[in-house]
């Protein structure tokens, strides 16, 4: 179960991304600004999410709030059509320039979400390494995964699903797939206690 939401994390982290750039093309075009502003965002939410998930998995890691960490992108896309129109208005109004403007639609709509799914990677690795008692093998196949998740959402989105479905109908169910895949770990008895980690066992 934890391989194929780590999976679907990082597929849903790339096409959200390059959904992105339609979602801010109205009001911004496609130009290098928007693609710099995007891929810079994105990364900045990971990188944080990266970090504090690190630390947020050493107290008392379990599922159930696993479970609370994936919800919350997976609303904030559900929501995502109700409130990034309004938004990316109001800034091309303040007319903020052809570098500032992007820059700053791009961190109000896409840094929260991309945060919370960076936690997912170092949050799913602490998870499974008491579960197993392995860390490299474990943590290098989580990336792994996420990483070819990745790979198959922009795939998936850029050559398929963005030519047969509009740009707020894939981010909300993108959503929708959040929400569903962390309800079963709502309810899953995983978690990491002390003792899991005895003495020896790299952590």
């Amino acid at each position: 179960m934890i391989k194929f939401v780590v999976f679907i994390c990082g597929a849903i982290v790339m096409s959200f991304e390059i959904l992105g750039s339609r979602v801010l093309a109205p009001n911004f075009g496609s130009s290098v600004f928007v693609w710099g502003s995007l891929i810079s965002v994105f990364l900045a939410g990971l990188s944080a999410g990266y970090y504090l998930g690190g630390k947020f998995a050493d107290i008392n890691p379990s599922s159930r709030k696993l479970s609370l960490i994936i919800i919350a992108p997976g609303l904030l896309l559900l929501t995502f059509p109700l409130y990034s129109a309004p938004i990316t208005d109001w800034i091309f109004m303040k007319d903020l320039g052809v570098r500032t403007s992007p820059l700053l639609a791009s961190s109000v709509l896409f840094l929260i979400p991309s945060f919370f799914l960076g936690i997912v990677s170092p949050y799913t690795a602490k998870l499974m390494i008491c579960s197993l008692h392995t860390s490299g093998k474990t943590i290098g196949m989580l990336y792994a995964l996420s990483t070819f998740g990745s790979i198959i959402g922009t795939l998936l989105t850029s050559f398929y699903l963005i030519t047969v479905a509009g740009v707020n109908a894939l981010i909300t169910g993108q959503g929708a797939l959040l929400v569903i895949i962390s309800t079963p770990l709502f309810f899953k008895n995983l978690s990491c206690k002390p003792e899991d980690n005895p003495p020896g066992n790299p952590t």
